[in-house]
């Protein structure tokens, strides 16, 4: 498996770092070097999960868009099966993010001078253990079940592993990210940017407060949301639209992003490639339109939404900031993203023209959002609320009411469990998360949720009609197979999973 073979002893390893990972042998001299030596577990790593399993699994599969392409459809209809290359692409990839952070954890220590501070070496190592939480974060709720792996060079003449339980899957990552919360450094997010692309203390105890909110331990979710909100580490960006822009990434309202340039396939952002309705848009050949909106998403909006357009494009939206040499781009009459009058507009930023020249043929530079505050503030509420039916607690209407403040909307007097869901939904729409939402939820409220999304196509009729295709989903959809591959690798993934044994 990729994860084992990418920490193999060759001798050919040893001598030749690999070009977008961590070499074993490197020996640091200064906290620069350890920065650099960082910088991959914020890009490449995660390549094969941003590119289409990340927004395949999320937005296909949570009613958010569909699509007719082959490769991905599956996950629309609820048929995937674990011969599915985009979804192996996805799991190679998040491993690949525990072994690069598994590589910083183990052997850091041992490879830096002793002239380089130890809270950097602390820092570093912080950030590792911060990267390898988020992505078992993925791993378990994509998964559910999977091998809980401290260090890959244990496992590299035995890779014959059982999966761990769910349970002990959170307890690493809260683990995780408490040692990140203890040892990377503490920031206050201002005007520059590049200093705010890796994580902070606050960045773990944002982190920290989603997972405990989907284990529904909603005292932890409240007090860590509510001490990230008082740090003022973080804010919301005034004009949402701008948090999609490349020259807006790593703003103060991010608090973990995939990293990317525009030096080719493999180091860039590739959405915008499949998300652009034509290539009049990227300027770079590309722009195949793979997914639309869904009629359901697109109804979710409600009347003034400002998010609409930033994440959805309609006939006759004009946006200033693609083609702007040209004036601005309107988008046509006839725009019909796979049959649904409408296309995608979030991680669509335009041509390298408009991105200051950091654009190219599937390699956009612009970041992909992990966590944003936004979300804190939505946690925020949801942990006051704690399951109950409703609150007009003034804490979690002030952290509510600013995401929909920022929207354009007017406030609520009082919130419900649907109330925060429908508004995660639209403010992280395209963003993959809102299929996790309806995983961690009581499961039949979800498959009623979606089982009444609208996911079909209209017509070219004048008025269109719509050709209604609507799916309901089984419990066990909620979590996909392993990749078939994997499976004939390492039989074990399909036995019971066993309790980890920690250190």
């Amino acid at each position: 498996m990729s994860i084992f073979m990418l920490f193999s002893c060759s001798e050919e390893f040893l001598q030749r770092p690999p070009e977008d990972g961590i070499a074993l042998d490197n020996f640091y001299s200064s906290e620069e070097e350890l920065v650099a030596n960082t910088n991959s577990l914020y890009g490449s790593v995660w390549f094969n999960f941003n590119t289409k399993a990340f927004w395949s699994i999320t937005e296909l599969s949570s009613g958010n868009a569909r699509t007719y392409s082959g490769d991905v459809v599956n996950f629309f209809n609820f048929s995937i099966t674990g011969d599915n290359t985009v979804l192996a692409d996805g799991w190679s990839s998040l491993w690949g993010v525990v072994a690069q952070s598994n590589a910083i954890i183990n052997y850091t220590e041992s490879r830096v001078s002793g002239d380089v501070p130890q809270a950097a070496v602390n820092n570093t190592i912080g950030e590792a253990h911060f990267m390898r939480a988020v992505s078992y974060f993925y791993l378990t709720r994509i998964w559910g079940p999977v091998p809980i792996i401290e260090n890959n060079l244990s496992y590299v003449y035995d890779p014959q592993i059982p999966t761990n339980r769910v349970e002990d899957i959170y307890e690493l990552i809260e683990r995780d990210l408490q040692f990140a919360i203890d040892n990377c450094y503490p920031k206050v997010r201002g005007g520059n940017y590049l200093a705010n692309a890796h994580v902070s203390s606050g960045s773990a105890k944002a982190m920290k407060a989603k997972v405990h909110l989907y284990q529904e331990e909603y005292d932890m979710a409240r007090q860590l949301s509510q001490e990230v909100i008082a740090s003022n580490e973080f804010k919301l960006l005034d004009d949402y639209a701008n948090l999609f822009l490349t020259e807006f990434n790593n703003n103060e309202e991010s608090i973990v992003a995939m990293q990317w340039t525009s030096q080719g396939y493999g180091v860039g952002n590739a959405m915008q490639a499949s998300f652009a309705i034509s290539s009049a848009i990227t300027g770079t050949g590309d722009g195949y339109g793979v997914i639309g909106p869904t009629i359901d998403l697109q109804e979710a909006f409600e009347d003034g939404d400002e998010r609409r357009k930033a994440t959805i494009m309609l006939a006759n939206d004009f946006y200033p900031n693609i083609r702007a040499a040209d004036g601005g781009y309107t988008v046509p009459d006839d725009i019909n993203a796979q049959n649904t009058k409408a296309g995608i507009k979030k991680y669509v930023v335009g041509t390298p023209a408009d991105n200051n020249g950091n654009s190219a043929q599937q390699a956009a530079s612009n970041n992909t959002y992990i966590m944003r505050y936004a979300d804190v503030l939505l946690i925020n509420a949801e942990a006051i609320l704690a399951g109950g039916s409703s609150t007009s607690d003034t804490q979690a209407l002030e952290s509510f009411n600013k995401v929909r403040l920022r929207a354009g909307l007017g406030t609520l007097p009082s919130i419900t469990l649907d109330n925060i869901l429908h508004e995660r939904r639209v403010e992280f729409a395209i963003e993959g998360d809102y299929w996790f939402d309806l995983g961690r939820i009581d499961r039949q409220n979800a498959i009623n949720i979606i089982s009444n999304q609208e996911r079909g196509t209209y017509t070219n009729d004048s008025p269109p009609v719509i050709l209604s295709e609507m799916y309901t989903p089984e419990a066990n959809d909620f979590t996909l197979p392993y990749p078939a591959t994997d499976v004939a690798l390492n039989p074990r993934l399909l036995e019971d999973p066993v309790p980890y044994e920690f250190n």
